[in-house]
């Protein structure tokens, strides 16, 4: 049984009020004014508040900011006969629970104090905030495994590097990536849109001009190839790039000069990464893309699978997005709906979803009805394919997703259930529990097979 308080200076409305919450099984207690509200707060535990906005002495709107100063977690649903643009966005971006007009139906208010302790019950899930994740390539599956393998290897030659996959994979990350963990990571790492710059202005934009050489050259521009001298720098979507424009970019490549508009040629000492989401050579098929160009930019080739084909870093992606914009965590629940979703958009897309739910959730615990908004994929999967968990009842889902999870974190960590542990975020006992429930079955004695170069790799 919860308590709920209900502020309001007009009588009859704050016993109606309480008729209702009664009914739901839950203790109402009322104030007149948000006065004596703050004080009942300051001696009384409740679970949850219905406050007026309008009252004599403080308003609804002073009371919340009070509240809110001293609990960030009490709900607190707001209620005005008087409802208004600037009156509930101000409500809600004070950390209103919700905001409800006058009169309030049995059902709605029935409702909303109901979802309002269930935001209690949530901060009670016992699964603990990931730690925040620094900034970069995140990933655990065999596909990004091997990228960042891959960009350790090649990360302090100068060779050019292609980065091909589906728009939103997250190709500047790793292009970022190599250049960071390089020989060059203290000096300029300069992106350029190959798609986003007009064709007539990328000449310009990458090699520069001198002052007077076309009408409106009123002063030198150096251009991106010599903003990233010593550095790296990133031709995002070259696929799109001008076929004219395709030669000079050989010619410099090949060379290792530029020469900018109306100037004379210079040395170039920037390694370049290119990506693109199109298949360069059916480009070249189509006669749009250089074939020469293409073999020179083909020197190492990195792709990155689409989000779907690697649902493990699905979860450790979503939990360092949630971090990295405020301190909420993801239940069950929730988990299997992101695991279960397609992701066209990708990497991109679940960031903006991650992102979206930080600001429109009030609770730490976003829950699967948090992001209902995804619906169900409508994309066949392939035969063979993982089941979709939706699929399932919610405790067979949850006992695949988890088994899972144990199964790949003991892998990585080649058994040692300390390290499996750390790496879920749960502590050891419970990972044990879970281990028996589901009958997994790992030796910590695996760990003397371990490399000493594979420890220090991953410090």
């Amino acid at each position: 049984m919860a308590t709920v308080l209900i502020v309001d200076d007009d009588a009859a409305l704050r016993d109606a009020l309480g008729e209702v919450v009664a009914d739901c099984g839950h203790t109402p207690r009322s104030a007149p004014s948000g006065e004596v509200a703050l004080a009942m707060l300051a001696n009384e535990t409740v679970d949850a508040m219905i406050l007026d906005l309008r009252m004599p002495g403080l308003d609804g709107l002073e009371v919340l900011r009070r509240v809110r100063a001293h609990s960030a977690s009490l709900p607190v649903t707001v209620l005005t006969a008087h409802a208004s643009a600037a009156n509930t966005i101000e409500a809600m971006r004070r950390g209103a629970f919700d905001h409800l007009t006058k009169p309030v139906g049995r059902a709605e208010l029935a409702r909303v104090v109901r979802d309002m302790l269930a935001l209690n019950q949530g901060r009670t899930i016992p699964r603990e905030k990931p730690a925040a994740q620094p900034e970069g390539l995140i990933g655990v599956s065999e596909a990004m495994r091997a990228v960042q393998k891959t960009i350790g290897m090649l990360a302090d030659s100068d060779a050019t590097v292609l980065i091909t996959g589906e728009t939103g994979t997250g190709k500047e990350v790793v292009a970022r990536a190599i250049h960071d963990h390089g020989n060059r990571a203290t000096l300029p790492f300069v992106a350029v849109n190959c798609a986003a710059i007009p064709s007539e202005l990328m000449e310009s934009e990458l090699f520069g001009h001198v002052k007077g050489a076309f009408t409106g050259a009123t002063a030198d521009r150096m251009g991106a190839f010599r903003q990233a001298a010593g550095g790296t720098l990133f031709l995002d979507e070259i696929g799109d790039m001008d076929i004219a424009l395709q030669a000079k970019i050989l010619r410099a490549l090949q060379e290792r000069a530029i020469t900018p508009i109306g100037g004379k040629p210079s040395p170039m000492d920037a390694r370049v990464v290119a990506a693109t989401h199109h298949d360069l050579r059916q480009r070249v098929r189509e006669g749009g893309f250089r074939e020469d160009l293409f073999y020179r930019l083909h020197v190492i080739p990195i792709h990155l699978p689409p989000l779907r084909e690697r649902r493990a870093d699905i979860l450790p992606l979503a939990e360092a997005f949630l971090a990295r914009a405020g301190t909420k965590v993801l239940n069950a629940d929730a988990a299997a709906r992101l695991v279960a979703h397609d992701w066209l958009g990708n990497v991109r897309e679940l960031r903006n979803v991650m992102e979206r739910v930080a600001v429109l959730v009030r609770g730490p615990v976003v829950t699967a009805r948090d992001i209902d908004f995804l619906g169900r994929s409508d994309h066949p999967r392939p035969a063979g394919g993982p089941a979709d968990p939706l699929d399932e009842d919610l405790p067979a889902a949850v006992a695949k997703l988890e088994t899972t999870m144990i199964r790949h974190a003991l892998d990585r960590c080649a058994g040692n259930r300390t390290e499996a542990a750390r790496l879920l975020g749960i502590h050891r006992p419970l990972l044990y529990a879970k281990m028996k429930r589901y009958g997994i079955e790992a030796s910590e004695e695996r760990t003397a097979t371990v490399p000493n170069s594979d420890a220090a790799e991953g410090a």
